[in-house]
């Protein structure tokens, strides 16, 4: 029972963690049709480092952000400022279930990254588990990627390119962050990580900042994304990074196409065929396998 209650609050965190960023796709598509990708995005960071800073400063630790600004800043372009950019970009052009699912290659490049990085060297089952998830994800991008326009002029295969690459980047930034930034506190990489994403996109943003004036619609659902699914979201995310390490936490992308596929039908009419769930089902399955989470009895 002790133990129960003491793993308790990790568990709520987790499951809330999948379904504010299940919803941040849903949020992404809405404010990225009006604003373009990198507007979308730089509004996006920009909004949660507002968020985040006067909770920086009220719990006093502006001053352990001045003694790893540099490391954080640049964490901040890697965990945030790219992929958001290339999420935007992507959910131009493909449904936010297809792209939930190609997230869930998180703990895959994860471990490869891993693997190169710190020699951690997968086994076994681990090694089974890598080759049948990006399996699973040849044969989701199989039918759906082309890199030529269909009848209404979509190229997907950039998108789903985009998707995989910022799935690289979310596996690169956990574990840089171990390397570099492990005992730094949650709230100070979430508000830090946030401004040096604010700084890398504001000229970018700017320059490609739409000609006409965005609806109230799309203005909120950045501010939904900047509050609710960056700032508050990263300081989950961090926190769990700190006392799971980064494998478990990665793992959250098992949630996530869940509450996005449900998100995407119920609000925006999307459809979910058979293929995907299919594909998506063996993605989970060798990310489970890959992270050791599912073990098969010899």
């Amino acid at each position: 029972m002790t133990t129960l209650r003491k793993n308790t609050p990790w568990v709520t965190e987790f499951v809330a963690l999948g379904a504010i960023w299940g919803a941040s796709f849903l949020f992404t598509r809405l404010g990225a049709a009006e604003f373009g990708a990198l507007p979308a995005a730089g509004v996006r960071v920009g909004i949660a480092a507002l968020f985040l800073f006067p909770l920086l400063l009220a719990r006093g630790q502006w001053l352990t952000l001045t003694q790893h600004w540099k490391i954080i800043f640049f964490l901040g372009m890697l965990n945030s400022g790219i992929p958001f950019t290339l999420y935007a970009f992507a959910l131009l052009s493909i449904s936010t279930g297809l792209s939930s699912l190609l997230n869930a290659t998180v703990p895959l490049f994860g471990a490869l990254v891993a693997w190169v990085w710190f020699k951690d060297r997968p086994h076994g089952m681990k090694i089974i588990g890598l080759l049948i998830g990006f399996a699973g994800v040849a044969m989701l991008a199989w039918g759906k990627a082309s890199f030529k326009p269909d009848a209404s002029g979509v190229v997907t295969g950039w998108a789903i390119l985009a998707c995989l690459c910022a799935c690289l980047c979310y596996g690169l930034a956990a574990s840089f962050t171990k390397r570099y930034l492990s005992g730094v506190p949650s709230l100070v990489i979430a508000a830090g990580s946030q401004m040096g994403a604010t700084l890398g996109l504001v000229l970018p943003s700017l320059w490609f900042w739409p000609s006409h004036a965005p609806s109230a619609g799309a203005w909120l659902a950045l501010v939904a994304l900047g509050i609710l699914c960056t700032g508050i979201a990263y300081v989950l995310y961090f926190r769990l990074v700190e006392n799971l390490g980064p494998a478990s936490s990665l793992t959250v992308t098992f949630l996530i196409p869940v509450f996005a596929v449900v998100y995407g039908v119920v609000f925006l009419n999307e459809s979910v065929t058979t293929w995907m769930l299919l594909c998506g089902a063996i993605i989970l399955t060798g990310t489970a396998l890959s992270l050791n989470i599912l073990k098969i009895k010899r």
